[in-house]
């Protein structure tokens, strides 16, 4: 065998040991904050926003800050545009395919817009072709406006759940419960951090291999990979029937794409944003944010039929930055 063969036949071991990581990763995520969100007295929707999404997110994290460091930062950066419309038209439209969703009203209200503000911040920061230390301190200041929303909106729901039911103090039980449930998390965020590295590597050798561009790799292989984690948590959580945690993973990791991992990428090292970022992604991932918002808000809910839409969609985005 020769050694070309070899490098191919070792990079698709990692693509397959990756998926398969993820996809346990996924759902031992989604088993413990869904047992969290109850014993908690959460409602589902804000711990898919937060515990969830942010922890879905960390694969997104790792590729920017290790392209920015030892790579490209604009690969990393291709890699969170092309991860925020894949969660859109792939997560979401998948599992919309699979099983129907209803959009709570709370998402809309007080979540959605801040995956907008996300966007937008984004575009307007890049437009001049770099994301400066100055603005990554502009995406963590919506962060922390977002984090302090987060903990208002839960202590609030805590105390509502307190408030309408008398609730006694744990026993051992519930307490042992709650802890195996933090082991839960653990294990599915170190699954997820060590597949999505396995299938990164392995995406990245195969394309580079077949001669691909940084930013076609970036968009595609890196965005798909990092995605992943989305995607085998919100299809999990649509066929179990749990909506809210689908729909408010994805609007959760898109918001923690921009302000999170880009705030901290742009203050560690200068983003370059090339022109077609400029004239291409930057709209798509418009488009995608306010096409999706208006497929949710035209019935409340995410169809079968907005899912072919979403997909769609994102085979379109596919095609035009094919080389």
């Amino acid at each position: 065998m020769s050694a070309f063969a070899t490098l191919l036949s070792f990079d698709t071991a990692l693509l397959v040991a990756g998926i398969v990581a993820l996809y346990l990763g996924a759902e031992a995520l989604v088993e413990g904050a869904s047992r969290l969100a109850i014993g908690l007295g959460l409602r589902a929707a804000i711990v898919g926003v937060t515990i969830v999404a942010f922890a879905t997110t960390t694969p997104e994290l790792f590729v920017a800050v290790l392209s920015g460091l030892g790579y490209s930062s604009d690969l990393g950066l291709g890699a969170i545009i092309g991860s925020n419309i894949a969660n859109i038209g792939l997560v979401l439209g998948i599992s919309a395919l699979i099983q129907p969703m209803a959009v709570s009203t709370s998402t809309l209200r007080r979540h959605v817009p801040f995956m907008v503000t996300a966007a937008i911040a984004l575009v307007v920061l890049g437009m001049d072709g770099r994301l400066s230390a100055i603005d990554g301190g502009i995406l963590l200041l919506i962060l922390g406006a977002f984090t302090s929303f987060l903990l208002y909106r839960a202590r609030s729901t805590k105390a509502d759940a307190i408030g309408a039911d008398e609730i006694d103090i744990e026993d051992e039980d519930e307490v042992s419960a709650q802890f195996k449930d933090v082991l839960y998390l653990g294990l599915g965020l170190l699954l997820l951090f060590v597949g999505s590295n396995w299938l990164i590597q392995g995406g990245k050798g195969l394309l580079e291999a077949y001669g691909f561009s940084t930013r076609f790799i970036g968009l595609t292989v890196l965005a798909f990979g990092t995605s992943l984690p989305e995607l085998a948590a919100s299809v999990i959580s649509a066929v179990r029937g749990e909506a809210e945690f689908s729909i408010g993973n994805v609007v959760g990791s898109n918001i923690y794409n921009v302000v999170a991992v880009l705030g901290i990428l742009a203050i560690m090292v200068p983003v370059t944003v090339p022109a077609s970022t400029i004239s291409l992604d930057f709209p798509a991932l418009l488009v995608f944010t306010f096409g999706v918002i208006a497929l949710m808000l035209r019935n409340y809910d995410v169809s079968r039929l907005d899912g072919g839409i979403l997909v769609g969609g994102y085979l379109v985005f596919f095609w035009l930055i094919l080389p």
